[in-house]
């Protein structure tokens, strides 16, 4: 796959595109842990080696503040803001707790510590919350992409966040017009892209920064100006109930006098005070939570069925998200909740606690690959769940 290869078809969906990345990296050897790549911002080999090039932007070197995202190719990214002394900042997970995490790291920390700070777990470990009254100044972006044109057009893995993290930056005056993103992926993730594909909500890059380049786009789309409401891309209902940072940001922007109305906003969706799922909360035994109006009903469990490679009815048209390292604990009941909570609503459950694992069903691929982004890094009890289409339908589609 060479850099920069046109697609077919200019009617490709950016589904379409992200599939093509996932597939290639996978088929071609250049995929790297956390696997499989699909359904997240892929870690490739080279991922070091292309971060290491941020430290040759003057951009980077006049940075004092920057924002790096939490995916695993970007480690090598967050490790050289700490390395050069610079206030890094990571966004904290699923936007759940608020917009950014410092990383501290400890007094004194040598090259090994600083390292160990740049992994997911040092993130966890070595960072404090951001407040929305902390007046950060972001002088630098760094995000991952799935895929991204010379032109500086990116595709995210489909939930969004990126795209949201910018516009709330901008809402609360952390970055400015000229602030400069930076994206680091592979050689073959660097795509002709058509701009059709993109909305006013997307997140532009000015800097691609792969194993081989660095290329800087001089990109001219203007990125977000901030939250857009009232757009069903931008923000829903679902949204805002899953991130309780947004929800503060729209009241202070309806204090302001900004039209903060979402297209989608109902009457019967107005109940928005649902928050993030903790595992005191899912390992409480917590009365199950009503579906939202008009989604299907979680079925009951299904049993004698072959739990490796599950068949049902209509299998030629049904995609099966695998969920495994359940908690012991865990009930049923307690998982359909979490699933109504991140409004995951498969068409049939196939529930085996006894060997720590389910079997969500779906009728749409679409629908199963919005569940695998949702599931993604979810963990329950303190055992993070192994979430992936299961065997037999990995390579569909």
């Amino acid at each position: 796959a060479a850099p920069g290869r046109a697609l077919p078809s200019a009617a490709r969906s950016k589904w379409d595109i992200r599939e093509e990345v996932w597939e290639h990296l996978e088929a071609s050897g250049l995929a790297e842990f956390p696997r499989p790549v699909r359904g997240r911002i892929p870690n490739f080999k080279g991922s070091l080696q292309a971060c290491c090039s941020l430290r040759e932007l003057d951009v980077f070197s006049r940075a004092r503040e920057v924002k790096v995202d939490p995916d695993k190719p970007l480690e090598g990214a967050r490790l050289a803001a700490l390395q050069a002394r610079k206030t890094l900042l990571v966004p904290t997970p699923r936007l759940r707790n608020g917009l950014f995490n410092r990383i501290v790291p400890p007094p004194g920390a040598t090259k090994e510590m600083l390292r160990r700070c740049a992994t997911s777990q040092g993130v966890r470990d070595f960072s404090v919350p951001v407040g929305l009254d902390s007046k950060a100044q972001v002088d630098l972006v760094v995000v991952g992409s799935v895929a991204v044109s010379e032109k500086g057009w990116r595709i995210g893995k489909g939930e969004g966040y990126a795209d949201m993290e910018y516009a709330m930056m901008v809402s609360m005056g952390s970055v400015q017009e000229n602030t400069p993103v930076v994206t680091i992926v592979h050689d073959c993730q660097v795509l002709d892209i058509a701009e059709e594909l993109l909305g006013d909500h997307d997140l532009t890059v000015d800097y691609i920064l792969t194993p081989t380049r660095t290329i800087q786009t001089n990109c001219k789309r203007p990125k977000p100006q901030g939250i857009m409401w009232h757009k069903a891309s931008s923000v829903s209902s679902e949204m805002l109930g899953k991130i309780p940072i947004l929800k503060t940001l729209r009241c202070r922007e309806k204090q302001a006098g900004k039209d903060v109305t979402l297209q989608d906003e109902h009457p019967a969706l107005s109940d928005t005070n649902r928050a993030g799922i903790s595992d005191q909360k899912v390992m409480a035994a917590l009365p199950q939570p009503r579906a939202a109006p008009g989604s299907a009903p979680v079925l009951l469990p299904h049993v004698g069925r072959d739990p490796v490679n599950p068949k049902s009815e209509g299998s030629d048209t049904t995609t099966t998200v695998f969920l495994g390292n359940l908690p012991g604990s865990l009930r049923v009941s307690q998982l359909k909740s979490v699933l109504r909570e991140l409004q995951v609503v498969p068409a049939a459950l196939k529930w085996q606690g006894a060997q720590h694992r389910a079997f969500l069903d779906f009728r749409e691929q679409g629908a199963a690959h919005r569940a695998l982004c949702s599931l993604q890094g979810l963990s329950l009890g303190g055992n993070a769940l192994r979430v992936e289409l299961a065997k037999g339908q990995r390579n569909k589609g």
